[in-house]
């Protein structure tokens, strides 16, 4: 009997480049928020990055509260934006490039930000660590986050719109 060929041509179609550099990028990003929750005993998240580089220069107790974490989130960040940056010179030939306009980047931005205070972290903090450590608050995060961008895709792309 021959196996059906319709999942491997979905996936082919998904994943044009194949699946090994998601799987490798899961693999270093699971490895990560381990080895810093072993290290630290917190959960990996990038989205208070702000408010604990804010602790440098504000007073105010709300960003006072990352002072002890805050030295080990910069570095986080950076090595976030670092090894993008790398991969993308290394394996791409170049660095990013988009064609969506600077205005929506920073109003994406801006949504995101605000999401990530409603919502009590980012995906990656939800996704990766909360999930991961069987969360039903990030469980049900995560579920809302991928709902409402499937369907913010859905109506972005019904509608036309383009970068």
């Amino acid at each position: 009997m021959v196996a059906d060929p319709v999942p491997l041509q979905l996936a082919a179609e998904l994943f044009p480049n194949g699946i090994s550099r998601y799987a490798i990028g899961g693999l270093f990003v699971g490895l990560g928020a381990a080895v810093i929750y072993v290290g630290t005993g917190i959960s990996a998240g990038a989205s208070t990055f702000l408010e604990s580089t804010l602790s440098y220069v504000s007073g105010q107790s709300r960003f006072q509260q990352y002072v002890a974490s805050r030295d080990w989130r910069i570095v986080f960040t950076l090595g976030i934006i670092l090894g993008a940056a790398v991969y993308a010179v290394v394996y791409q030939g170049g660095a990013w490039t988009t064609d969506v306009s600077w205005w929506r980047l920073l109003l994406g931005g801006v949504f995101v930000g605000i999401g990530t205070r409603v919502g009590k972290g980012c995906t990656s903090g939800h996704g990766v660590c909360g999930v991961g450590s069987a969360s039903k608050t990030s469980i049900a995060g995560v579920l809302a986050f991928l709902l409402v961008a499937i369907l913010t895709a859905q109506i972005v792309a019904a509608l036309g719109v383009t970068p």
